[in-house]
């Protein structure tokens, strides 16, 4: 499960010494003005940093991430998406609760859009929180190229900070010239722990530093959005505090040891105050894969005065979003027995109807199951139906060597236990992380009718199999 992937170094050893202080891109903003129009299509970006030669990639609107969308609770999202890349491609809004027909999945909620076509997506935002979008079809290789954005949707009376930025941390595999490496369906990725990249950014861009000045207080919102990657970032010499999990408030809290772990689709909101001098600099580092940490980048103190002396005392806790929020015992208590994939003694699953050994499964990339079922693009048939309204609960039992963030789409679920320990604090998550040997138990009521997909969202292990779905009727 280590990585080999060094900050500085990428593949290679000839990225440091030519890079010094690159502050990230910022990243376009949209706020709600009528209609958006959102363009996939190839183009190339400055991964690398200056002097280096540019990144063939996809993008939305010709910038990886694609243009921050931002809202204001309550709003109307209108989004009109052209495909322009050379594969059918969708939309998928991660972690809101949209209607079904809005969702992005083809085959499921919609048909793949083809290239040179479009489709119009539009919904009401009942959730404030911190949510991006992407592609589903094709995802490993779509979001592996740069298809990603962030979506911001602000509480209508947030708390008071200095600034409110966001962070979009990837990892790419690439060479020393640049180029993505255009294997996206290796079968080591797909039965271990899926792609991991040899460069890690934040918004885009390959960057040393982030400036801030002493005395501020900065929101950060988290969004992990690499293929596969965990990233377990500790700031030194600071104090974040979290103040929201997967777009949902939660009360503020220290995270364990400093450390922020997010893996492959989560989020965190954080808060920050810059306690530092002018002139100082601390290190972020990446601290998830234990025998390789890495400084991911560093905070670096502007010459600039204090914009005060003192911490901001005032609240940060965020007001709940209008989730339906269990009333009783649930209704039904489901399974999800997560098996295969390397060192994972699966022998066989059921594959279309016909139950196969792992040998033979392997042969067409397929290495993952969920309840003994390997997930049938071709056949979406939901595991489980749900009457709306009803309250369920969902017990995830990871029986593999590797963990797994498993999202469900169109709901959001309260976490109510891990191995047996009730959870210290209320939870609500869209993309449950769920490490090795792990059971965790949730609890969500199914009110949001439709057919909805659960997968685990390492992206190589959805592809082989780690999915299934959900009906609310």
């Amino acid at each position: 499960m280590e990585n080999n992937i060094t900050r500085r170094s990428l593949l290679f050893g000839f990225v440091g010494a030519s890079l010094s202080t690159v502050l990230p891109v910022p990243m376009a903003r949209a706020m709600a003005a009528g209609q958006v129009t959102l363009t996939a299509a190839p183009t190339e970006i400055g991964l690398l940093g200056d002097g280096f030669p540019n990144t063939p990639v996809w993008a939305y609107g010709n910038q990886v991430p694609g243009p921050e969308l931002r809202y204001r609770q309550g709003d109307r999202l209108k989004v009109l998406f052209e495909n322009r890349i050379a594969q059918s491609s969708t939309v998928h809004w991660h972690g809101l609760r949209v209607p079904n027909a809005m969702d992005g999945v083809p085959g499921m909620t919609q048909p793949p859009v083809p290239s040179g076509g479009t489709f119009d997506y539009q919904f009401d935002l009942p959730d404030a929180g911190t949510f991006w979008y992407h592609p589903h079809v094709k995802s490993s290789e779509q979001i592996g190229r740069g298809l990603y954005g962030a979506l911001i949707v602000e509480e209508k009376s947030p708390p008071a900070v200095d600034r409110d930025v966001t962070w979009v941390l990837d990892d790419w595999r690439v060479d020393q010239e640049g180029r993505i490496d255009d294997n996206f369906h290796a079968m080591h990725d797909l039965s271990h722990g899926g792609r991991l990249g040899n460069l890690a950014s934040l918004n885009g861009v390959n960057s040393d530093s982030y400036s801030v000045r002493a005395g501020e207080r900065l929101r950060i919102r988290l969004i992990n959005v690499a293929n596969a990657r965990s990233f377990a970032l500790a700031f030194q010499g600071h104090a974040p505090q979290v103040i929201a999990l997967d777009g949902q408030p939660v009360e503020p809290f220290l995270p364990d040891e400093g450390r922020v772990v997010l893996g492959a689709g989560q989020r965190a909101d954080l808060i920050i105050d810059m306690i530092g001098n002018p002139g100082d600099s601390f290190a972020v580092m990446e601290t998830y894969y234990g025998r390789s940490p890495f400084q991911f980048l560093s905070l670096t103190y502007d010459d600039q005065p204090p914009l005060r002396e003192d911490v901001l005392n005032t609240p940060v806790r965020l007001p709940a979003n209008p989730l339906a929020v269990p009333d009783g015992p649930a209704s039904q208590s489901q399974a999800l027995v997560i098996s295969g994939g390397a060192m994972g003694g699966m022998a066989s699953a059921s594959y279309q109807g016909r139950t196969r050994s792992i040998g033979d499964l392997a042969q067409i990339g397929k290495v993952w199951a969920i309840n003994g079922v390997v997930a049938d693009t071709e056949n979406r048939q939901p595991q489980f139906t749900f009457k709306k309204g009803t309250t369920q609960k969902l017990v995830f039992k990871n029986d593999t060597a590797w963990p797994h963030p498993m999202h469900l789409h169109g709901h959001v679920l309260q976490i109510l236990s891990r191995n047996g320990v009730k959870v210290d604090r209320e939870t609500w998550s869209d993309t449950l992380f769920i490490e090795s040997g792990e059971t965790v138990e949730s609890l969500f009521v199914a009110d949001n009718p439709g057919h909805w997909l659960l997968h685990c969202h390492v992206l190589e292990h959805h592809e082989a199999g780690m999915a299934t779905s959900v009906r609310v009727i």
